[in-house]
């Protein structure tokens, strides 16, 4: 029976050195080893390409595949330390999901009828495999789904604050805001696009059916010949047999028959699509809020130029006064300025009527052609 591992740590800073690992198996059983990269390659029978896409260190794509005897699963979350408080829960799930039906007849009501009823409700389990896949496919999606959440809390808040006042502090804020959501939609697209191409390949989906290699690579009860990192009990050999005869009868019946895992697949897909949608309903949101601030930003612009329009227009009137009176003043002798005193007032009175004509009829020509407000 396949078992699963699942990265949860390392401290050792080294290439090679050993890391810290969660082990479940078949019958709940659980332990925490430490082993380098090559010995969980030996264990689990991969090859050092599958084991670096597990590598935090080296930037891989979302993937899942499916080997002979285990699934490696890279989708943009990173387990590390099983005592992290973000972990903690993903392997009490684990350790829920995985633990055998039977678990709780030790408490001295167990009869004959209700182990009959225990047995046959373990023969309509899901694969042990799938179980596992289930649980990393609900804490990777329950995560993302959380992070939006929290992006959802900070955003749309300061959007609307960023409308109703625009400065710096406020557009400092959304630039972050905004950088945060590009990436959290990264990660989640990537994580539905690997969900979709999985689902539109069925031999990719054949792949992970690791209980129904095993039951045609050999016997029921003589294991798969690969490592043995847990003693042999009861109900461990119980549950392997139990697992092996149900994937040998899938196998005398249809070897490509993938419903099971697909409809799993299927309802993490449409929870990880929801996640993504309310990532593109806040990003509409955002490019909308952009757009609002665009226009108010345009209709400042143009107040701005029509005040720009008006001092202009003035200058150019007081130029032409400046002008009339830089005539008169210049100390040149001419005979026409004797005697002729009272002609100033009307020199100034006239210069000063035609100056404010030349101004209004700028601007009423401005307005005519829609060039400033009414």
């Amino acid at each position: 029976m396949a078992a699963a591992v699942a990265a949860v740590g390392g401290e050792g800073k080294k290439r090679g050195a050993s890391r810290s690992w969660i082990l479940f198996d078949a019958a709940g059983e659980e332990r925490v080893l430490d082993a380098d990269k090559y010995a969980i390659m030996h264990r689990v029978d991969i090859n050092a390409r599958d084991l670096r896409i597990l590598d935090p260190l080296l930037s891989y794509p979302s993937t899942i595949l499916g080997r002979e005897r285990a699934i490696v699963l890279n989708l943009e979350v990173l387990l590390r330390d099983p005592s992290d408080e973000n972990v903690i829960p993903v392997v009490e799930e684990l350790r829920r999901r995985l633990a055998p039906s039977n678990a709780t007849q030790h408490d001295g009501k167990e009869n004959l009828s209700g182990q009959h009823d225990v047995e046959g409700a373990e023969e309509d389990e899901s694969p042990f495999e799938f179980r596992a896949l289930e649980v990393t496919l609900e804490a990777i999606c329950s995560f993302l789904d959380a992070r939006t959440t929290e992006l959802e809390t900070d955003a749309y808040p300061a959007l609307d604050e960023l409308t109703s006042k625009i400065s710096s502090r406020n557009l400092d804020r959304v630039r972050k805001l905004k950088s945060g959501m590009t990436r959290l939609t990264a990660r989640v697209q990537k994580v539905r696009d690997e969900l979709e191409q999985l689902l539109d390949d069925d031999d990719d989906m054949a792949d992970l059916y690791l209980s129904r290699k095993l039951a045609g690579a050999s016997s029921p009860v003589s294991g798969s010949g690969g490592p043995n990192w847990f003693p042999a009990s009861p109900t461990l050999v119980s549950k392997l047999s139990r697992a092996s005869r149900a994937s040998a009868a899938t196998i005398h019946g249809n070897e490509n028959d993938v419903e099971e895992l697909e409809m799993l697949l299927e309802a993490y897909f449409m929870q990880i699509d929801g996640t993504l949608n309310k990532l593109t309903t806040l990003r509409e949101y955002i490019d909308d809020t952009e757009d609002y601030i665009n226009i108010q930003l345009d209709n400042h612009r143009n107040q701005l130029i029509q005040l720009e329009l008006f001092l202009s227009s003035g200058t150019v009137c007081l130029s032409l006064y400046s002008l009339v009176a830089g005539i008169f003043g210049m100390n040149i002798p001419y005979t026409w300025n004797d005697g002729h005193g009272y002609v100033f007032k009307w020199v100034v009175l006239v210069s000063g009527l035609l100056c404010a004509f030349m101004f209004i009829s700028i601007v009423a020509y401005a307005r005519h052609k829609g060039l400033v407000g009414s």
